[in-house]
């Protein structure tokens, strides 16, 4: 039950009626009339903008025209207790407090699909992220992103939509071959007692890539080590499927699973690139130039070359862009116009790319490509994942690691747990700088917005307990009659927003609108919790060991919302803190 567009689209019904006696004129279509959340200064439930949207047609003034509208609004709504008007001719409307007892009916009874936009139409999206070089451990730099396309999809799933998670295994290219000869070189250490080549920049040095090689040892009992010409090949797939292994090891221990696994280096023996660039030679798209030197490179130091190019400034990109590199070899972006050629013809309705911070420049080229390759713009969706910031004491943290340069995803998650890191990356938006600090995040106060929801539902949790009651169990609400007083009705007024952050949350893919609104859902409940310790009449469990009815379903339909947006965020609810 989403009450704001219940409401619109019954001042939209009663527009209807009064323009019948000609009291009112209407346009074609009632476009641009809203039913929202009114500014807290006003003492109202829902505020309308329909007066200032019809003024000038029917020439009037919005205050005046707004004041013949409630009187109809008024007229028509039993459940209305009162309409106010305000400059510049919003229209408040106040509900009588058996209204939000209906209310909690409609959430309760619904609980499973409460906030769902049924109305809407369900789509296919195709959600890619992490999409990290298979040739080691995923870090904090990957977090905050897989977490983004994870709880994204969560979210669109939440709201009936179909969703496929997917990872795009970067398999191929010089960064494939150092990572294979990294291998190859901790092998003959292991074997042979050859020092590693440190002093060679290409190579990965992390004492994780020793694993890797023992690992391999282990399971290839017959496999010679001896000429890296000869087994090239195959240790290349074996180092690939190590680093998918620890890959997927680090998303499981998040709570990710994708659906599937792409692989680039397919793409490339399918002749997938080949194919696409046919494609876009077929509809003029690619032509034979030079690039000029970017800003970044010295003139004097660039050599044009000619070679194959994308026209992706015919769909908004600053430059051409190079499919083809001097040798003849492929560019990546080349692969990644194949691996989207690749998406489209597989009928989604959208593409989702999450991308990290240092890839932002990259979305202009390949929207232009899917834009190209489907005739249509805004197929393809790219949400950017900024940089997290790690704090303890007051400054920045970093901890000790034994795989390199990097905090690892592990490492992160033994110090704070999952429910932390899933629930605080996403905290904020994902499009500026995060700061995780940890003597927050493991803080049990309001400064720690994972424990204060998930100690408002260990709250409500203790009055069923406490009455030999399970929290998870159906409530039969037919048989009660109660009205909610103004302190309950606040929080009712809040649960009511839940289906309007869905909604924003979906059409915008912004999840963390999702642990904002429990935030504030949960200070509201902590409020009123603590008003019982000077309103006796406030208390949830009384002097008689008895709670009544009707706060018995305001706390279940409070916990019911918790729990659906705790579970997008896929972050547990203890019963017991």
């Amino acid at each position: 039950m989403n009450i704001f567009e219940n409401y619109l689209k019954r001042i939209k019904d009663i527009l209807i009626e009064i323009s019948k006696n000609g009291e009112l004129v209407l346009p074609e279509k009632l476009d641009g009339i809203t039913a929202e959340i009114p500014p807290s200064k006003f003492n109202s439930d829902i505020s309308t903008n329909v007066a200032m949207v019809l003024s000038k047609l029917n020439k009037k003034s919005p205050i005046s025209l707004a004041e013949n509208l409630r009187v109809h609004l008024k007229n028509n709504d039993k459940l209305i207790h009162d309409i106010s008007v305000a400059k510049p001719g919003f229209i408040n409307i106040k509900f009588k407090p058996i209204f939000w007892t209906k209310f909690v009916e409609d959430v309760i009874k619904n609980s499973q699909n409460y906030g769902v936009n049924l109305n809407e139409k369900k789509n296919k999206y195709l959600v890619e992220f992490v999409s990290a070089n298979p040739t080691g451990p995923l870090h904090v730099g990957h977090c905050r992103g897989a977490l983004l396309g994870d709880i994204i999809s969560n979210l669109l799933k939440f709201n009936k939509h179909k969703v496929t998670k997917e990872y795009y295994v970067n398999d191929y290219g010089n960064q494939i071959e150092n990572y294979t000869k990294s291998v190859y070189f901790r092998i003959r250490e292991i074997l042979n007692k050859e020092a590693f080549p440190l002093d060679n920049k290409d190579l990965y040095p992390g004492d994780y890539i020793i694993e890797f090689a023992q690992n391999i040892i282990n399971a290839n009992k017959k496999l010679d080590f001896d000429d890296f010409e000869k087994i090239g090949d195959n240790l290349r797939n074996l180092s690939i499927q190590e680093g998918l292994k620890l890959i997927k090891k680090n998303l499981k221990s998040l709570g990710i699973e994708h659906d599937n696994f792409v692989s680039e280096k397919m793409l490339v023996e399918n002749n997938e690139v080949e194919k696409v660039v046919k494609y876009l030679q077929d509809y003029n798209y690619i032509y034979k130039g030079k690039i000029k030197a970017p800003v970044s490179e010295k003139s004097s130091m660039w050599i044009e070359r000619e070679q194959l190019l994308f026209k992706s400034t015919d769909f908004g990109d600053d430059k051409d862009r190079a499919l083809q590199k001097s040798d003849g070899s492929w560019t990546y972006f080349a692969s990644d116009v194949a691996y989207h050629k690749n998406k489209l013809d597989r009928k989604f309705d959208y593409l989702i790319n999450i991308l990290g911070a240092d890839h932002s420049g990259y979305i202009k080229r390949i929207t232009s490509s899917v834009d190209a390759l489907s005739n249509s713009k805004g197929k393809l969706i790219c949400k950017v994942s900024q940089l997290v910031k790690l704090i303890k004491d007051k400054k920045p943290f970093k901890m000790s690691k034994r795989k390199g340069d990097y905090i690892t995803v592990d490492d992160l998650i033994d110090e704070v747990g999952r429910d932390a890191t899933r629930f605080i990356m996403l905290n904020r938006s994902s499009d500026v700088e995060l700061d995780f600090d940890f003597d927050n995040v493991v803080e049990k106060s309001k400064e720690n917005p994972l424990y204060y929801v998930q100690y408002c539902y260990a709250r409500i949790s203790s009055v069923f307990r406490h009455l030999n009651k399970n929290i998870n169990s159906e409530i039969d609400i037919s048989k009660f009659d109660f009205e909610y007083s103004n302190d309950e009705i606040n929080i009712l007024k809040k649960l009511s927003e839940w289906p309007n952050c869905i909604n924003v949350s979906c059409s915008k893919l912004e999840p963390h609108r999702i642990t904002t609104f429990l935030y504030e859902l949960a200070s509201l409940f902590h409020s009123y919790w603590n008003l019982g310790k000077e309103v006796p009449e406030k208390r949830f469990i009384n002097n008689q060991n008895k709670i009544s009815d009707d706060k018995l379903i305001f706390l279940k339909a409070i916990s019911n919302v918790i729990k659906s947006g705790m579970n997008i965020m896929n972050v547990s609810t203890p019963e017991k803190m």
